[in-house]
């Protein structure tokens, strides 16, 4: 897999900027940096998005850069990926969400459910298992399902690469949730 050269990682220090830097061969920055091939924003649910980093995302806006959110720290919190996302509306942009976060038994998070395909990806397996979800998963996720392939149909082909689709993954580095996911929309930058 070939990953863009240029990634800067945006953030609070409480949604470990750096560790998802490491993850994917970026460099954090705390000023925008517009000769970028992407820009992450990482996000902690518990935290919630800090005014710098509403600063930095608004500052690149007017490069239409591919831009991205990573939502981390899932784990233990009362906080979770939907709770980040809905903040990411208000204050970012519209954010598409193209997994939705299963849970375990004790609450952690362990899988994926892709809203496109309704596949579900098992983390705590190694390597992740790839399934069909369960009837009562597409049910659950089906309004969420209508609204993203609505709004990836009115984006367009192609509308991450050039700026216009900013897609929010969940990542849990403990168990390697959502880091092949990352890396897939890595590969779609030339």
């Amino acid at each position: 897999m070939t990953y863009a050269k240029r990634i800067h990682i945006y953030g609070h220090v409480s949604a470990q900027p750096q560790a998802i830097a490491n993850l994917f061969g970026a460099e954090v920055s705390d000023t925008a940096v517009a000769e970028s091939d992407l820009a992450i924003f990482v996000i902690n649910p518990a935290a919630g998005i800090d005014q710098p980093t509403i600063d930095l995302w608004q500052s690149l806006s007017d490069f239409q850069l591919p831009r991205m959110v990573i939502v981390n720290e899932l784990e233990g919190s009362d906080s979770d990926f939907e709770d980040a996302i809905m903040l990411g509306n208000r204050v970012l942009d519209q954010l598409a969400t193209p997994f939705l976060v299963l849970h375990g038994d004790k609450g952690e998070p362990i899988a994926l459910i892709n809203l496109e395909t309704q596949e579900l990806r098992d983390y705590s397996t190694t390597p992740p298992t790839l399934r069909a979800s369960d009837v009562e998963h597409q049910e659950l996720v089906a309004d969420f399902r209508e609204e993203y392939l609505t709004e990836i149909e009115n984006a367009g082909e192609g509308a991450f690469a050039a700026g216009l689709l900013f897609p929010a993954i969940p990542v849990v580095i403990s168990n390697g949730l959502g880091i092949d996911i990352v890396k897939s929309y890595l590969d779609q930058l030339h």
